[in-house]
């Protein structure tokens, strides 16, 4: 039987020859889909150049440098959103992406501006986890000039010029941290809120509709002024023992930001009788979150789901890249994950 040649192999893709020709020698540039047509037929003829071909498609794909500002380097959850990044990264078939990925360990709005705008001196697209400030809207500004898009992530940003924003409801996110603490709260008491930082505009806005639901679902419980912890655990730490010592009615602990492990480091220093009578809400998802979860420390964690969170994310990069000619900012809007006790994977 004779090989399947160049015409069979058009024929079976339902293409011409020059378009299997452009592909196979790589003498321009075809659409992925057409691509995959041509691939999937020389699989299914037996076209023996098949291997040439992959390699002809990849090539074939727009190459794209992804850049990815993330936040501090020492935190758990941070590092796994990161890895989740590089992932679909690695995962997609519709371009080839160089990812740089850079951790914000300083992080005041001059070092992220500053970041920001070297990296806009190579990247394609740049998507920022930061807290808002006007420095960082003046760099995005910047890089919006000279055709660099920015998409925030996780958390919203104010600047006019950023290209997109990929996160969770935040306002939905608040709101049913507000129902769990008061639906498994066996009586009234005071609550508390802890948030890492008010520039950060995914905390403040589910602070401000925890307290909303509070006010319009269970007037019998106090919410407190919000704590600030700066994202760090020992900050965490010492609040929640000063809390545990000063408030006898302490009922719930809404952690809404960074430092979680301080959180839960005191309260497994309380005895078993006196941690039932706390629920602590979270919108964590990392080690610590997940061991809290196992113990029941933990009521439930509001998260952001690490898979299909970083596939928004570089779509919207990607067709970003495209639209540098367009104002309209592009927001996508994913489900957070609720994850309890009886829920979370070990």
């Amino acid at each position: 039987m004779n090989r399947p040649t160049i015409a069979d192999l058009a024929k079976a893709a339902g293409v011409s020859v020059s378009t299997v020709n452009r592909l196979l020698h790589g003498t321009g540039t075809l659409r992925p889909q057409t691509a995959d047509l041509i691939l999937s037929a020389a699989q299914q003829i037996g076209f023996r150049s098949s291997g040439p071909l992959h390699e002809r498609r990849r090539d074939n794909l727009p190459h794209r440098h992804l850049s990815f500002l993330m936040q501090q380097s020492h935190r758990p959850l941070c590092r796994i959103w990161a890895e989740a990044l590089l992932g679909a990264c690695a995962r997609r078939t519709d371009a080839v992406i160089e990812p740089d990925m850079l951790f914000q360990d300083d992080p005041s709005p001059e070092a992220v501006a500053a970041n920001q705008l070297k990296m806009g001196g190579s990247a394609d697209a740049i998507a920022v986890i930061s807290a808002d400030h006007p420095l960082v809207g003046q760099a995005i500004d910047e890089l919006r000039v000279k055709g660099v898009p920015v998409i925030a992530y996780v958390t919203d940003l104010s600047a006019a010029s950023r290209a997109g924003f990929v996160g969770t409801d935040n306002w939905k996110a608040g709101r049913t941290a507000a129902w769990f603490i008061s639906q498994t709260s066996g009586r009234p008491g005071k609550v508390f809120p802890l948030i890492g930082s008010n520039r950060y505009q995914f905390q403040d806005i589910s602070d401000a509709s925890f307290r909303s639901y509070m006010r319009e679902h269970a007037p019998e419980f106090h919410v407190s002024e919000t704590l600030l912890t700066h994202e760090a655990p020992k900050n965490a730490y010492a609040i929640v023992r000063r809390l545990i010592a000063e408030e006898p009615e302490l009922r719930g602990i809404f952690v809404n930001g960074g430092g979680i492990s301080g959180v839960l480091r005191a309260m497994r220093e309380l005895a078993a009788e006196q941690q039932c009578k706390i629920r602590v809400v979270c919108r964590d998802i990392g080690p610590e979150t997940r061991k809290g979860l196992s113990e029941g420390s933990i009521t439930a964690s509001l998260c952001h789901p690490v898979d299909r969170m970083p596939e928004e994310l570089i779509d919207v990069m990607l067709r970003m890249i495209e639209r540098t000619d367009t104002r309209l900012i592009e927001q996508r809007i994913v489900p957070f994950e609720i994850l309890t006790p009886e829920s979370i994977w070990t």
